[in-house]
C-alpha cells in the first residue's frame, strides 16, 4: 500500500500502515510497520495479519500449519524450555528485529529468560536471541533453507536449526555461525534424536514431538 510522504515522516503513532492498500508504502514496510497493524485485513477478514514477517522490506504472508508443523513447533518449544538454563527460555512465533527492513517471525526460539518475561514485547533484538529454529513447509522451503539463514546469520545469530520433514519423521539440520565468514557451517545432522552441546546441553526424542502425549508435554 502507498502512504504519502507526510505519513512516512510522521510518528509510529501518526502513521496509517493501511493507506491506499495493497501498495506498499514508499521504500517499502519497516520493522516498526508490523506493530501498527491490525489483526484483521483492511476489508474485514478474520486475521489477516495474525502470521507474517518482514523480509527485505516486503511482508510475507505465512501459509496455514500443517498439524506436523504444529505438534514439531510446540513440542520443541517445550523440550528446550524444559532444558534450558534458568537464564534462557524458549519461546515460539515471536519477531526477530534484524534492522529496519528484516523482522522475521522464527517458529521457535531460545532468548534471555528476562526478556521473555516481559509481556509487552513482540521482538527480540538480535543479542537477545541464542538459538533460532525454523521448520520448513512447502510453501517455505526457499525462504527457510536460502533466505532467513543469510539474514540471521548476517546478525550474528550463533545458532541455527532447520527442521524438515523426510516422509513423517523429522530431521534436523545444525548449523553454527563461522564468524570469520559470517555464514553457517553444518554441524549435524540428527535423525529420530538430537544430542547437542550448545547453545546449552539438550536431548530431544525428535519421534516423540509427534505423539499426542509426546506434543503436549
Amino acid at each position: 500500500m502507498t502512504s504519502t510522504m507526510s505519513e512516512r515522516t510522521a510518528s509510529p503513532g501518526d502513521r496509517d500502515p493501511l493507506a491506499d492498500w495493497p501498495y506498499p508504502p514508499p521504500g517499502g514496510w519497516t520493522a516498526d510497520d508490523l506493530d501498527l497493524l491490525p489483526q484483521d485485513g483492511p476489508n474485514g477478514e478474520p486475521d489477516f495479519f495474525k502470521r507474517i514477517e518482514l523480509l527485505d522490506g516486503a511482508l510475507i504472508f505465512m501459509s496455514p500449519q500443517t498439524r506436523f508443523h504444529e505438534r514439531l513447533i510446540r513440542g520443541l518449544t517445550d523440550r528446550l524450555d524444559d532444558q534450558a538454563p534458568e537464564h534462557l527460555a524458549a519461546v515460539s512465533q515471536m519477531d526477530i528485529r534484524i534492522d529496519k527492513f528484516q523482522r522475521p517471525c522464527p517458529d521457535v526460539l531460545v532468548i534471555d529468560a528476562d526478556v521473555a518475561d516481559d509481556n509487552s514485547r513482540t521482538s527480540y533484538a538480535p543479542a537477545e536471541v541464542h538459538l533460532v529454529v525454523e521448520v520448513v513447509s512447502p510453501e517455505s522451503k526457499f525462504r527457510d533453507r536460502k533466505v532467513k539463514p543469510e539474514r540471521y546469520a548476517s546478525a550474528g545469530l550463533i545458532h541455527f536449526w532447520r527442521i524438515e520433514a523426510e516422509g513423517d519423521k523429522p530431521v534436523v539440520y545444525v548449523y553454527e555461525l563461522d564468524p570469520a565468514t559470517r555464514s553457517y557451517a553444518p554441524t549435524g545432522i540428527h535423525h529420530g534424536r538430537i544430542s547437542v552441546d550448545v547453545p546449552f546441553p539438550v536431548e530431544i526424542d525428535l519421534n516423540d514431538l509427534l505423539s499426542r502425549g509426546g506434543a503436549a508435554r
